[in-house]
């Protein structure tokens, strides 16, 4: 007969020779499997509306992301358990910037007025979301170190992404010409505005929280294509795709860097030669 045994080996007892977890650890784990499968509830809930989307049907998506919008309201509101209520509060911001922007009026005359609307309405989400849930600086890249090294490089990586984005999307011009005023006024759009803005929110805030619950490569790799989906421009699969793989990039540079400053700059500067200097003096920009 096997003979009795009780042995702690660090979080585990033998019983009959036979492992079992300590009660508090199965705890853990299946709280953190709650998590993962939360989160994962989450991300279809993003998927769906993004697909009605691409497939013309946007007044139905709208209603759906209005709908998703109200429900984790009322769970961030009602539900007790803190990590619940911060991925829950991390995800209302999705639908948030998407009925922002299909609510903004176009302005075919000066289109840069578009992305303000847009963009300055949801500082103040961004703002309630890592006020409440106290996102350390370091958690949101906030640091100018090495700016003047990010600076240089951030316009080659622009450039090269830039090209592949023109190509594939054929992509428009949203200025009138190539004055340096319009020049000016595109990147300090696409910076300050859009990069910034976007970069808190698919980096900063949601991959941060998703590295939480699906680790570093998980977290990257989820923020990436959410990102590629609601950054394709409601086009084909090839546009999900490489916003999805700019998106990887972008997330790989802020896990290396965590430098928020860095990866706007990056993120403005494909837009600047992708929706400014490309499509005027074409790819290669005349050189090659």
């Amino acid at each position: 007969m096997e003979k009795l045994s009780m042995t702690n080996f660090g979080e585990k007892t033998t019983i009959f020779g036979k492992s079992a977890e300590n009660p508090e650890v199965q705890h853990k784990n299946s709280k953190y499997q709650s998590r993962e499968a939360l989160a994962g509830v989450l991300l279809l809930l993003v998927v769906l509306p993004e697909s009605l989307i691409y497939s013309g049907e946007i007044k139905i998506a709208l209603l759906l992301y209005a709908g998703i919008l109200v429900a984790l309201s009322l769970i961030s509101i009602f539900v007790k358990e803190k990590e619940i209520r911060n991925i829950c509060q991390v995800f209302l911001l999705l639908p948030i910037f998407r009925i922002i922007n299909f609510s903004v009026p176009t302005f075919p005359d000066y289109s840069l007025i578009s992305f303000e609307y847009i963009y300055i309405p949801m500082i103040i989400p961004l703002t309630v979301i890592i006020t409440r849930q106290q996102f350390t600086y370091e958690q949101l890249g906030l640091s100018f170190k090495k700016i003047w090294y990010y600076l240089p490089v951030s316009i080659i990586i622009g450039f090269i992404l830039g090209q592949g984005e023109s190509f594939i999307m054929q992509t428009t011009p949203l200025i009138p010409d190539l004055s340096f005023i319009n020049i000016l006024k595109l990147t300090v759009v696409m910076v300050f505005f859009v990069g910034i803005t976007e970069e808190l929110l698919f980096r900063s805030i949601l991959q941060t929280r998703l590295e939480g619950i699906f680790g570093l490569r998980g977290g990257l790799v989820l923020s990436s294509l959410i990102f590629g989906l609601m950054n394709s421009g409601f086009g084909s699969p090839y546009e999900i795709l490489y916003a999805s793989f700019t998106g990887f990039i972008i997330g790989y540079l802020f896990y290396r860097t965590r430098s928020l400053p860095f990866i706007a700059l990056v993120h403005g500067f494909i837009s600047v030669f992708s929706f400014g200097i490309i499509p005027y003096l074409g790819h290669g920009l005349g050189i090659f």
